[in-house]
């Protein structure tokens, strides 16, 4: 990475991470990137799926299963490991500022698996509902938003891993939904709109 750009992420992590310190955010952004949180969610989208689709609707949960798969197996499993960029708390420049909220982690930084699985997940999503649901957008790209930021807010990512994971998801589930599209041609008109 050029040296000019490497100083500008640890700039922008350093103003997000510490300069953003405040007793909401070391409450709330913590539980956003836990993937235990969002529980409900998946269970909702799994139910509403099946209720709305019946047995077709399993198509789309296994789409979404794909779309996750994919990206977290392309990006944690092959990008960082050709990559080998230290996460900030490992830096020996950036680890002397950051403010540590959750434990380290494990592996490398560049991209955030995090931001890549849900931005694949939010877009795939987006684009087979936002016919139907134009507000799907708003919280589509707000929910894998917090995440990627809670990313480098607790101190495990730098912005530069969030953006290029949240660039390569959007691909990813962009790609998922044109196969998705070609396999199912006459999605959404499976079932009267509600």
């Amino acid at each position: 990475m050029p040296e000019q750009l490497l100083q500008f992420d640890r700039h922008l992590f350093h103003i997000i991470n510490y300069g953003m310190t405040n007793p909401f955010f070391d409450w709330i952004m913590p539980w956003l990137r836990d993937p235990k949180s969002w529980i409900p969610l998946y269970i909702f989208i799994v139910g509403f799926c099946l209720w709305r689709y019946k047995k077709k609707g399993i198509v789309i949960i296994l789409f979404i299963a794909l779309v996750f798969g994919f990206a977290d197996q392309s990006s944690a499993g092959v990008v960082k490991h050709l990559v080998h960029r230290l996460r900030p708390c490992r830096d020996p420049i950036t680890s002397l500022t950051d403010v540590e909220r959750i434990g380290c982690g494990t592996g490398y930084s560049f991209p955030s698996a995090h931001a890549t699985n849900h931005f694949a997940m939010a877009i795939f999503m987006i684009l087979i509902w936002c016919r139907r649901w134009r507000w799907i957008w708003l919280w589509g790209i707000l929910w894998a938003g917090s995440i990627s930021f809670a990313q480098v807010y607790v101190g495990v990512h730098y912005p530069i891993d969030v953006f290029c994971g949240a660039l390569y998801g959007s691909f990813v589930g962009w790609l998922f939904y044109v196969l998705f599209k070609k396999l199912q041609p006459k999605f959404p008109e499976w079932m009267p709109v509600i």
